[in-house]
């Protein structure tokens, strides 16, 4: 019995780790598509816009990668 909990603990970090990969590349999609709008709309703001995309792409790959990191470390300490 306590094989197969395990294998659910294993398998539910692993979903995890997957949904929260998907859901940054989910996040960094709609963060270019709405820099790409916004740099269409006013060209003359190319510069700012392009430096808050880049941060704001780096804050949602850190929560990302915190979260796989979390889900992984679930699979080690059960």
């Amino acid at each position: 019995m306590t094989v197969l909990l395990d294998g659910l603990a294993n398998a539910g970090a692993a979903v995890g780790a997957g949904l929260a990969a998907i859901g940054a590349g989910i996040g960094i999609g709609q963060i270019g598509k709405g820099a790409v709008e916004s740099i269409a709309r006013q060209p003359e703001a190319t510069n700012d816009i392009r430096a808050s995309m880049i941060l704001t792409a780096a804050f949602v790959e850190g929560v990302a990668l915190f979260a796989v990191i979390a889900a992984v470390l679930a699979i080690f300490v059960h």
